[in-house]
């Protein structure tokens, strides 16, 4: 679509980027005024003669007669101008727009617009800053046959647009009918925004990698991995092999053991370098450990955090086949990796994520990119998103997860505290998250703060934390060794591994997303224990979708539910947010028409 320079701020501020996306821009309302044949309730216009006026308790009665219905009908002005009173002389014939109803058998106009003449049909767009009809006359100029055509819409669809914007006697039934020809916009959004977001997808050449033999490796592992993390690892694999470098998504639940996938995945590509990017220093050590532990010894694994300098850093660098670290990776110089992974991906923000995968990009040539999450997100989604990143589901577990969900209220706290004695009897860790740190004048739960002196004064072994503690890490690992009870806020909802702990409550549940919901209780559980979160709310009746979160443990049943709940948001900018970028297609419900649009586009 070649646009002139002049309509290039408007088209900017429409926020419209080709011409689809200006002929999806629909009026919030329609002025039809041409004057109608016949009496009609809503709004009309109408030529009409003045016979008599009367003013009265500030408001201006006027008799009319109506020339195209001829028939006699009265005109009521609250509040009249001086204007209204020159504009209503007896004997005048006037054009006026209103809203009409029959009252007591004779018709009645209510503070009429006086228009210049009744032939003509205004769009109200009502968007801020910018006149209808510079709208009107922007869609005109640039929405035809030619540009829609450019962007390989089926032919029934350019006919759609084009008719809807028309606005003669046909686009005014369509607009009157707008359900019958909702499934249409909905395809014809979908399908633009998929496109646009394979127009994002960059193909650059990857480093040429001879993967290492990990079939022995695999067999003689203390464990069986799942079938699930046979197939993430068999999809890497084929990504590796590629001379394109590949983005792709490992997606699981909590305790689906990812970190096996990224072991793998490093050891494939040895003796060549590959980095893991973690969001916690707790967590880059956990898998730490964990590498050290599981992958082969001649492996050279080296563990970088913020504030650690070594003297012989850079040697050591050059000499690791895996570094793992936390954010401060991205302010090392550059790795000659091949392989770049991000553990949690969702707690980087896209530009960390963006900036440690080009750290090396010293050439042409990029590594490739994996980039794992618990947090799944709904089929839908993915299928969109699929458009810009490959995906690799885990929906096994390794092991049975036993977690009991309760929704709790104030009527329940003695029955939580014998638990929570029981559990503590066992060996067993609490751990209770509180919704903010500090007294709330506006909030009628306890703060963390607020509650700390009951725990502290009841029991052992009680350590507290929040997000803003500078020494929540090491608070945590003491918490892990020798703790009983943990006061913290939504800090630990993801990070250490907890083995012994058992009980979770959450504080104020209804406050929180199910995301992050799900992700607490997928603190505890983590090698089989039975286990058990509480969710607790003042609300006299419990949320139905805490009732619904609480009969499930599955995360993509857990993401579906909460797309009912929250919208979701621009994928585009690599974030899933609040709010929905769409008009009309609708991520919970349009799934049948999502397919519909893939396969077009193939």
């Amino acid at each position: 679509m070649k646009v002139e320079e002049k309509d290039l701020k408007t088209l900017q501020a429409l926020g419209v980027k080709n011409c689809i996306d200006l002929a999806l821009i629909l009026p919030k309302k329609i002025d039809d005024y041409r004057a109608s044949k016949f009496p009609k309730e809503g709004f009309c216009a109408q030529n009409i003669k003045v016979l008599n006026t009367k003013f009265h308790s500030l408001q201006l009665f006027v008799q009319c007669k109506c020339l195209e219905w001829n028939i006699k009908a009265n005109i009521i002005v609250f509040n009249p101008k001086k204007w209204h009173f020159h504009t209503f002389k007896i004997s005048n014939q006037i054009n006026i727009y209103a809203k009409v109803s029959n009252f007591n058998g004779i018709w009645q106009f209510v503070n009429p617009k006086i228009i210049k003449n009744t032939n003509e049909i205004f769009p109200r767009y009502q968007i801020h800053s910018i006149k209808d009809e510079m709208i009107k006359n922007i869609i005109h100029k640039y929405v035809n046959e030619k540009n829609l055509k450019a962007l390989n819409l089926e032919q029934k669809y350019i006919n759609l647009l084009l008719n809807l914007h028309t606005y003669d006697q046909k686009s005014i039934l369509m607009f009157e009918n707008l359900h019958t020809i909702l499934k249409d916009l909905k395809y014809i959004e979908i399908f633009n925004h998929l496109k646009r977001l394979r127009g994002k997808k960059i193909t650059q050449k990857a480093y040429k990698i001879k993967l290492f033999d990990i079939k022995n490796w695999l067999e003689n592992l203390e464990f069986t991995p799942t079938k699930d993390q046979f197939c993430a690892i068999e999809d890497i694999k084929k990504d590796l092999q590629s001379d394109i470098a590949k983005r792709r998504v490992v997606m699981g639940d909590v305790g689906c053991g990812k970190t096996l996938i990224l072991l793998a995945s490093s050891l494939l590509v040895y003796p060549k370098k590959s980095i893991l990017m973690a969001p916690t220093s707790i967590l880059a050590e956990q898998i730490y450990h964990e590498a050290k532990r599981l992958l082969p010894k001649f492996m050279n694994i080296i563990l970088l955090k913020g504030g650690k300098k070594d003297k012989d850093l850079d040697e050591l660098k050059k000499q690791a086949h895996l570094i793992i670290g936390t954010h401060a990776l991205i302010y090392q110089e550059e790795f000659d990796a091949v392989l770049v992974m991000i553990d949690e991906q969702h707690r980087f923000g896209s530009n960390q994520r963006q900036k440690i995968a080009t750290l090396n990009q010293k050439s042409d040539l990029i590594p490739h990119i994996i980039q794992f999450s618990a947090t799944p997100i709904p089929r839908t989604l993915s299928m969109i998103q699929s458009e810009l990143v490959n995906f690799s589901f885990i929906k096994q577990m390794p092991f049975k997860k036993d977690i009991k969900t309760f929704c709790i209220q104030d009527k329940d706290f003695k029955f939580l505290l014998e638990k929570i004695n029981q559990e503590l009897a066992k060996n067993h860790q609490i751990i209770i998250i509180y919704p903010l740190v500090s007294e709330s004048q506006t909030m009628e739960y306890l703060s963390l703060e607020e509650a700390k002196d009951y725990w502290l004064s009841k029991y052992k072994n009680v350590y507290i934390t929040h997000g803003k503690d500078k020494n929540k890490d090491q608070i945590l690992q003491e918490f892990k060794e020798k703790g009983s009870i943990l006061l913290s806020t939504t800090v630990v909802e993801v990070g250490i591994s907890l083995p012994r702990l058992s009980v979770i409550v959450i504080v104020a549940a209804e406050r929180l997303g199910l995301a992050t919901l799900h992700q607490l209780r997928g603190r505890v559980g983590r090698v089989g224990l039975e286990s058990f979160c509480y969710l607790y709310t003042k609300q006299k009746e419990i949320p139905k979708r805490l009732l619904e979160f609480s009969k499930t443990l599955d995360g993509f049943e857990i993401a579906q539910l909460d797309l009912k709940n929250r919208l979701s948001g621009d994928l585009l900018d690599g974030t899933i947010q609040h709010g929905n970028q769409f008009k009309y297609f609708d991520y919970a419900l349009d799934e049948d028409i999502l397919l519909q649009a893939k396969q077009a586009l193939r």
